[in-house]
């Protein structure tokens, strides 16, 4: 009876265990702005624009001065444009167990480019940071979020401050999904992008298979899948965007943490493959198993981001 009583007890606790992982997708955390591009001596505007379904989103514009080069960001899951308070609880939370436990602050990002001579326009994603609401509050891989790509880029070519700029993105993780997943369903709004940076981009079925192999029960993934979709209506391979990298013709710079706990090299091998053009390249950052440090990578080393920018910006 006592074995009996214990396979049951860890049947309930992996149940438990993989609805609360789907309740964390279908429900998103907000990150709050823990710091402003004014802390880092840049002057800046907070501004809001509509996503393509009018989903306000709340932004920085942060000016150079006698620029007309642009550079449009956005952010990965859970994070702000501030980026992730993971030395605090609950974010600290979310990566913890992969020595994800330390802040990602992207602003030091924003004074590297203005530095370069860019100007930047930062936002949050639906859902997310301080935008609207929008899709019940949860995940999509991307899906839904490409349309705030789409709104960034309408925003950005009709605002007196931006309009005729020449436009690059620096799309991160979910940002490089969502951009993915745009360029497939509206080509035409890239038309004129000049390249992107992409740190990170990531199958939400790659990353929730590597937790249940690190929690240890991965035979329990199908079951995961379903709860998620029970919650935002999608399969883990409707959220892939391996398949949306065929649709990718602009300049891409892609950049991993190779040996990352939450992922496999293999996923973002894959979307570099399928990206159906020369001008790409891809790099692997090596030394680290913590997926925030990739996050972290182009303040850290900034140089071959900007030669790649210049290449393509002027």
């Amino acid at each position: 009876m006592t074995d009996i009583s214990e396979r049951a007890l860890t049947h309930d606790v992996v149940t438990e265990t993989i609805k609360a992982l789907a309740a964390g997708y279908g429900t998103l955390v907000r990150s709050p702005l823990l710091k402003n591009p004014g802390d880092y001596g840049l002057g800046y505007e907070n501004i809001t624009f509509p996503s393509l379904d009018g989903t306000p989103l709340e932004a920085w514009w942060i000016p150079r001065e006698g620029s007309k080069k642009l550079i449009i960001a956005n952010h990965p899951l859970w994070f702000s444009r501030y980026g992730l308070p993971a030395h605090l609880e609950p974010w600290k939370s979310i990566g913890a167990a992969t020595g994800n436990d330390f802040e990602v602050d992207y602003v030091p990002d924003y004074r590297i480019l203005h530095d370069a001579g860019y100007n930047v326009l930062t936002y949050d994603f639906r859902n997310l940071g301080q935008s609207g609401s929008a899709n019940s509050g949860g995940g999509s891989g991307g899906r839904f979020e490409a349309r705030d790509v789409v709104g960034s880029l309408k925003f950005a070519r009709a605002d007196a401050r931006t309009s005729g700029m020449t436009i690059g993105l620096f799309s991160r993780c979910q940002g490089m999904n969502a951009t993915m997943f745009a360029m497939q369903e509206h080509p035409g709004e890239f038309v004129d992008v000049r390249c992107v940076l992409a740190p990170q981009p990531l199958s939400v079925g790659v990353t929730m298979r590597r937790s249940l192999e690190m929690l240890g029960f991965p035979d329990r993934i199908d079951e995961l899948e379903r709860e998620i979709q029970l919650r935002v209506s999608f399969t883990f391979e409707e959220m892939t965007p391996v398949t949306w990298a065929k649709c990718v013709r602009t300049p891409t710079y892609l950049y991993q943490v190779k040996d990352d706990l939450m992922t496999e090299p293999s996923d973002v091998q894959s979307m570099y493959d399928n990206i159906p053009i020369e001008e790409k390249e891809l790099h692997w950052i090596e030394g680290t198993t913590a997926r925030w440090d990739g996050y972290l990578d182009f303040q850290r080393d900034p140089q071959p981001k900007l030669e790649f920018l210049a290449r393509h910006m002027n």
